[in-house]
């Protein structure tokens, strides 16, 4: 089997990697560290197709260390046990390093298998995860580690790598390429930043490319094929969902319906109009609230609609819904509320009712106070009487407070007019 050209023409050393200047550039942490030739126990964490096998590679081999890759989506102990074996045997003087890809697909116990190896120096581990290993990764191994973040790939950086990867496939079949500057972007935008992946589209757009004598044309057309969809990196699981869900649920609350439509694009493409529907509902009465209350019957109706309309037609009341709740007055004061009443709740837990709010049953012999004493408000001018309702310990706490958009001081008129009417005619 031939070897992929992804891999073929990894880099092999640090000035040859594209992106991630952030840690690499002159200077940067990562970029001493492997100078310096003193390995520590690391966690690279990232979006595929960013580097880490890459990098990894270039540190196993400045530093002179033995290089095993497992891939923890398939190995066991017994793999790890292996590796370890081979501690102290030819070719292992300058130490073993061990690039486990995916650690997140070990449990708590074959991770707890590396501890003492790690603690003890026989094996350097550098691990790779796309999830955020503070949550993916146990905690005894991240205290061991250095973890360093890997970003996607921006297009522009990727050019040049495209454009290098059809150069070596002419010069390996011995042919020339005819590849338009615009089909070289089009296959570096639409890889989500993951260079892996515009490589390997590369690699099948001169595969199907047209062959006219010794030479081979690369179309427009078939890299579209080639490359649709390949830039929607999405994980329902992973970190992209809530990344991309965040960012959507900010737009809106930003009014910003342009942005918002963006990021409900990218999970409309994805598939995932679930949870899409679902932000929309909370925004409707997280942000939106009482300054429009009529946004969350509107974005209810929209919901039910898109979801009884499946995809395509699902993504016209979606895009009303959000265009709805981007351009509507905002108003959190629903969300505080309810957020200050809880916090009451667990701070004191449930005081005794005032007795005048209970459900009317008998006064036994002994009661401190007989009768209901309840006051009916729509017996009173205004449907309206003052009397306690909260618990005495928190009787004078105040949980909403209305929001400065028109619709809530609207309603504070109201209330101020009715408590005032009822001071007069005390």
């Amino acid at each position: 089997m031939s070897v992929p050209l992804a891999d073929r023409i990894r880099p092999e050393n640090l000035d040859d990697v594209v992106g991630q200047e952030h840690i690499l550039s002159d200077g940067k942490p990562l970029r001493r560290i492997i100078e310096s030739g003193k390995i520590p126990n690391m966690i690279f964490y990232g979006v595929s197709g960013a580097g880490k096998t890459t990098i990894a590679r270039i540190i196993a081999n400045n530093c002179g260390m033995t290089l095993h890759r497992l891939n923890a989506t398939t190995a066991t102990i017994a793999d790890v046990k292996d590796v370890i074996s081979s501690i102290g045997s030819f070719g292992t003087e300058n130490g073993i390093l061990l690039y486990l890809d995916e650690i997140q697909y070990f449990n708590k116990k074959q991770q707890q298998v590396l501890l003492e190896y790690i603690e003890n120096g026989d094996i350097t581990l550098i691990a790779s995860t796309t999830e955020n290993p503070y949550f993916a990764v146990y905690s005894a191994i991240i205290s061991r580690c250095t973890v360093f973040e890997f970003r996607a790939v921006s297009p522009d950086k990727i050019v040049p790598a495209v454009r290098r990867a059809f150069t070596i496939l002419s010069r390996e079949s011995d042919t020339e390429t005819e590849v338009s500057d615009d089909v070289i972007r089009t296959i570096a935008y639409n890889c989500s930043g993951d260079v892996r992946k515009a490589i390997n589209t590369v690699e099948l757009a001169y595969v199907c490319g047209e062959r006219v004598g010794n030479t081979v044309k690369i179309t427009p057309e078939s890299v579209e094929i080639l490359a649709q969809k390949s830039n929607m990196r999405y994980d329902r699981n992973g970190d992209q969902h809530f990344d991309i869900l965040s960012a959507f649920h900010k737009s809106v609350r930003g009014s910003d319906e342009n942005a918002a439509l963006h990021y409900a694009g990218r999970l409309i493409e994805s598939g995932d109009i679930t949870s899409l529907c679902r932000r929309l509902l909370c925004i409707a009465s997280e942000d939106v609230g009482l300054a429009y209350p009529q946004a969350i019957v509107i974005t209810k109706a929209c919901v039910d609609s898109a979801l009884q309309l499946g995809l395509p037609e699902a993504r016209l009341p979606i895009a009303q819904a959000i265009i709805l709740l981007a351009t509507a007055p905002k108003s959190n004061s629903a969300y505080e509320a309810i957020n200050s009443a809880l916090e009451d709740v667990r701070k004191y837990g449930a005081p005794d009712f005032p007795r005048h709010l209970q459900n009317v049953h008998f006064d036994g012999a002994g009661a401190e106070i007989y009768g209901q004493n309840y006051l009916y408000p729509h017996d009173f001018p205004d449907h309206y009487v003052k009397q306690q309702y909260l618990p005495d310990v928190i009787k004078d706490h105040v949980y909403y407070k209305f929001g400065d958009n028109k619709t809530e001081q609207s309603a504070l008129l109201y209330r101020e007019k009715i408590t005032q009417q009822h001071k007069k005619t005390r």
